[in-house]
């Protein structure tokens, strides 16, 4: 079975679906791109996507381990390269909040399960990630 289902909506707009859901993503081309920058761009759900997935996969690891990391945040910033045109570098600010004082060791397992979410291990190595952490309780 299909994952999602994209449909161009003309002005560089597309609507897409995700079958099993039925939730709904607007993307618009950006604003130095020639579109309207009123949604997410399609490179920007990349970013998103990257971001998402460290926070779901340091879950996992946080859920199992009896850890709390509700509230943790991700910040992801995506600079653009020219020739050709793509994504050069993301920058990963993850502000990790924990419901208590963490070891060294956990710090790495968390650490280690962002940097090795699926997404993150998908992305052309060419794309440098810049990933920091910051822990707080």
């Amino acid at each position: 079975m299909a994952t999602a289902k994209i449909t161009y909506l003309g002005q560089l707009r597309t609507q897409g679906v995700h079958l099993k859901s039925g939730s709904e993503i607007l993307t618009d081309a950006p604003v130095d791109n020639h579109g309207k920058g009123e949604a997410f761009s399609p490179t920007d759900l990349v970013a998103s996507a990257l971001g998402s997935c460290m926070l779901t996969i340091m879950g996992i690891v946080a859920q199992r381990d009896g850890i709390d990391i509700t509230g943790t945040e991700v910040e992801v910033t995506k600079s653009m390269a020219e020739s050709p045109r793509r994504i050069g570098q993301l920058e990963v600010k993850l502000k990790i909040k924990t419901n208590q004082p963490l070891t060294e060791t956990r710090r790495k397992k968390l650490e280690n399960a962002a940097l090795t979410c699926p997404v993150a291990e998908s992305l052309h190595p060419d794309l440098k990630q810049a990933v920091s952490f910051e822990f707080s309780v």
